[in-house]
């Protein structure tokens, strides 16, 4: 791989989803691609970037290549704190909720479905009957492949350690191999109630958003690590604009919002930001 070769790599990811790479992270791209190279029977990472630059961008091989240089590292109730945070202010949402109001939840960057799920285990536990009302979680994602698995709502066992163990008793069943029933369990599926709350949408954070309404709360955790600071500052300020007065966004414990955000966004407390004014 030369660098030219990683130069269009990252012009066309940056691109593509506003993510920037570094000239250290050359031997990642190599490492990682290299597998796209031999699966597609190439020879050179000049072939590669030619089939990238054939393309419209959408789908195909673009679609393989951002999957493959970004990190899916999430699990059930990552970073606590903000769901104590969350529960503290649920009352008042959930009050709307009973009350016939309209209440949005927003997982940007949702991955493999833990958090936008997480979110809804946290709803449940305060209000049983939320399912009657118009309160809904919306979890969007780039990458079509960790949406998929999201809405299939299967986890290995390893994923579902940290879940607090009432709702692992109630909201997780076992899969079986259909051929070995006394055999061990191929994994745990959420059960109905958690995964109606949630749907799964994808989007690109630095695309156009096609939602007309605003949202009560917004969780983009250890998402913008992987954008330069303009393209942070950008994303911020949308954010700010999608939130209702008052509304919440969560982010994760090594990112802050600044720039020109910070005058629509107030800091509360543990990486959570209140939209203020109108």
């Amino acid at each position: 791989m030369t660098s030219a070769d990683f130069d269009k790599i990252a012009s066309l990811l940056y691109a593509q989803a506003g993510i920037h790479l570094s000239g250290e992270k050359t031997a990642l791209v190599y490492s990682r691609l290299s597998k796209r190279l031999r699966a597609l029977g190439m020879a050179s990472f000049r072939e590669y970037c030619a089939l990238l630059e054939a393309e419209d961008g959408r789908g195909g091989e673009r679609m393989q290549m951002l999957a493959a240089l970004t990190t899916n590292v999430t699990r059930f109730f990552r970073e606590q704190n903000h769901f104590d945070h969350l529960r503290a202010r649920l009352p008042a949402l959930l009050a709307t909720a009973r009350d016939g109001g309209r209440v949005r939840f927003w997982s940007a960057g949702c991955s493999n479905g833990h958090e936008p799920f997480s979110l809804a285990m946290t709803i449940l536990a305060a209000m049983p009957e939320v399912d009657r009302t118009d309160l809904r979680i919306l979890a969007s994602d780039i990458d079509p492949n960790v949406l998929a698995f999201g809405r299939a709502g299967i986890y290995p066992v390893e994923d579902i350690e940290n879940v607090p163990t009432d709702m692992r008793r109630k909201w997780f069943r076992p899969v079986k191999d259909v051929a070995r029933r006394d055999g061990p369990a191929l994994g745990f599926a959420l059960a109905e109630p958690v995964r109606s709350l949630v749907a799964f949408r994808e989007l690109n954070l630095n695309g156009d958003w096609p939602m007309k309404g605003q949202f009560d709360v917004i969780f983009c955790r250890n998402v913008t690590i992987y954008f330069d600071q303009p393209t942070r500052e950008r994303l911020w300020l949308r954010f700010a604009e999608k939130l209702k007065p008052g509304g919440i966004l969560y982010v994760g414990h090594s990112e802050r919002v600044a720039g020109q955000a910070t005058g629509l966004l107030a800091y509360d407390a543990n990486t959570a930001y209140r939209r203020i004014g109108a």
